[in-house]
């Protein structure tokens, strides 16, 4: 089983740019497909971005087209979410998630992610 930490949450202007860490032990993140999530307060968890195990395939939200990009360094057992142009509405607890399918997409339900991290808040202040 793969454990999940995240990583480079914080406070930031709006404008402003984070990236997220997301560090995996246990098991080799090229075994997983992962997705970023997010969850404001009084909010649903949704699904930001995510990406196939090769790194082959990403997904990203409508909101976050073009201003987040979602990188995996398998070597590393890293992925990561680049957030520029930051909006106070960005602002929230952001997971990421491990999906064990093999697939040439990332799945996008919240259903097939598995395993989670323990979460990173980031605040975007106008």
């Amino acid at each position: 089983q793969v454990q999940l930490v995240e990583s480079g949450g914080g406070l930031v202007q709006a404008g402003g740019s984070l990236r997220l860490s997301c560090a995996a032990s246990g098991r080799s993140l090229s075994n997983y497909a992962m997705g970023w999530f997010r969850q404001a307060p009084g909010k649903e968890r949704d699904l930001v971005a995510a990406i196939t195990r090769s790194g082959g395939s990403t997904y990203y939200a409508d909101s976050v087209k073009g201003r987040f990009t979602i990188s995996r360094d398998n070597a590393k057992n890293t992925v990561y979410l680049q957030m520029n142009s930051l909006k106070p509405e960005d602002t929230a607890v952001y997971y990421c998630a491990a999906d064990g399918a093999l697939r040439s997409k990332p799945r996008v339900e919240i259903r097939f992610y598995s395993t989670w991290g323990q979460g990173t808040q980031v605040t975007v202040s106008s």
